[in-house]
């Protein structure tokens, strides 16, 4: 990440919008912007699969779900946030990973410029890489900003995707349970 361009950028922004970088309140924004966003882009160029790496054998051969993982990402659109929850599931084929990991692959993945249909299609690729299972399934649910804040302006309003690999995309029974899963969760029927 090169900090000095996005400091320049983020002056030359500043005096674009008819602002004095020189402000009091502004003086320290481009350097708070550049290490904001060596963080929020922290995912460019780390293989999630990394996370996938350290597993353990077991006989567990049922589906594994980690429901509501937070997250937030940029929009490769706009460069404004869209964030929400993941809901992740695979059935493993002999081995299993530490549910830690799969939250970090969602974080991973999340931390990079987005679309929220590729974050979802790239999730369930990296599970279906990482772990060899029988199959996986990602549902994310996410505001965003781009459309919320500016452009149509409709708050509230949630974008629902959804990507299925192996037994989930062939089975609508073994989809239907995952989509089950989420719903009891989130307490409905």
């Amino acid at each position: 990440m090169d900090k000095d361009k996005i400091v320049a950028a983020t002056k030359a922004i500043i005096e674009a919008v008819g602002e004095d970088p020189d402000r009091e309140g502004l003086l320290g924004t481009p350097d708070r912007v550049a290490d904001m966003y060596a963080e929020i882009f922290a995912g460019i160029g780390v293989d999630p699969k990394e996370e996938l790496s350290v597993g353990f054998e077991e006989a567990h051969e049922e589906m594994v779900v980690l429901c509501d993982i937070p997250f937030y990402s940029m929009c490769e659109h706009h460069l404004l946030p869209f964030h929400g929850v993941a809901s992740i599931g695979y059935i493993p084929k002999g081995r299993v990973v530490g549910i830690s990991k799969l939250a970090r692959v969602v974080d991973i993945l999340a931390r990079r410029p987005q679309l929220q249909e590729r974050l979802t299609s790239q999730i369930a690729d990296t599970l279906m890489e990482g772990l060899s299972p029988r199959g996986a399934a990602v549902v994310i649910e996410a505001e965003h900003l781009c459309m919320t804040m500016r452009g149509i302006k409709k708050p509230g309003s949630t974008v629902v995707t959804s990507a299925n690999r192996g037994i989930f995309r062939q089975k609508a029974a073994t989809r239907a349970e995952f989509f089950s899963i989420i719903r009891q969760k989130r307490g409905l029927q």
